[in-house]
């Protein structure tokens, strides 16, 4: 799904994980570079957890606190940036089993890409925006999170399933389980009474 750009994205890693090291070694310096790459990622994942913007970005530096005090923990066995969502994700889980219901705000956070071809192209082309945000919010947590992982964050199901820490496999089900229940509920936010949008 995502083609990823040689030597770039390897360079990046590469650097990451230098800059993770230093981090663990105690440089403020590092920290803040690995910030300036990533505290919009992580910010964009987490206000996919929550609808409030000043909880988002108090998550955020909670996330970075973690951070800094577990960076010694990070083993390079995925990505940088697979480790720090990781990290944002569990601080949003967190925060937010001690408040409100999780909500989705697609809305105020980056487009939705396009749903793959297993999810019906002539379903998603009826929907309206607001249906699509709805049914997105409607699915349960565990099968949300890993439509945003790998379909907003452009994630490969690896890299979700270290996130997650779930395997790789059970990533692939839920991603099938999550598509085959948006599809059924824009199919009857767009046609509620079995004929086609419009029909009276």
């Amino acid at each position: 799904m995502q083609q990823l750009r040689e030597p770039e994205l390897s360079a990046e890693v590469s650097e990451d994980a230098v800059l993770m090291r230093r981090v663990a070694d105690g440089e403020e310096v590092a920290l803040r570079m690995l910030y300036e790459r990533h505290a919009a990622g992580m910010l964009r994942l987490i206000r996919r957890l929550t609808s409030q913007r000043e909880v988002a970005e108090e998550i955020l530096q909670e996330s970075w606190l973690a951070v800094w005090r577990s960076a010694g923990s990070f083993r390079g066995e995925a990505p940088v940036r697979a480790w720090l969502l990781g990290v944002a994700r569990r601080q949003a889980h967190n925060r937010l089993r001690r408040a409100e219901p999780v909500l989705v705000d697609l809305e105020k956070a980056a487009d939705v890409p396009d749903l793959e071809p297993a999810v019906d192209e002539q379903v998603l082309a009826r929907a309206e925006r607001r249906d699509l945000v709805a049914a997105v919010a409607e699915l349960p947590e565990h099968l949300r999170e890993v439509l945003v992982l790998v379909l907003a964050e452009d994630l490969p199901y690896p890299q979700v399933a270290v996130i997650l820490g779930i395997p790789t496999g059970t990533v692939k089900s839920r991603m099938h389980m999550a598509r085959r229940l948006l599809t059924e509920a824009l199919t009857k936010t767009t046609n509620p009474k079995g004929g086609r949008t419009g029909d009276r």
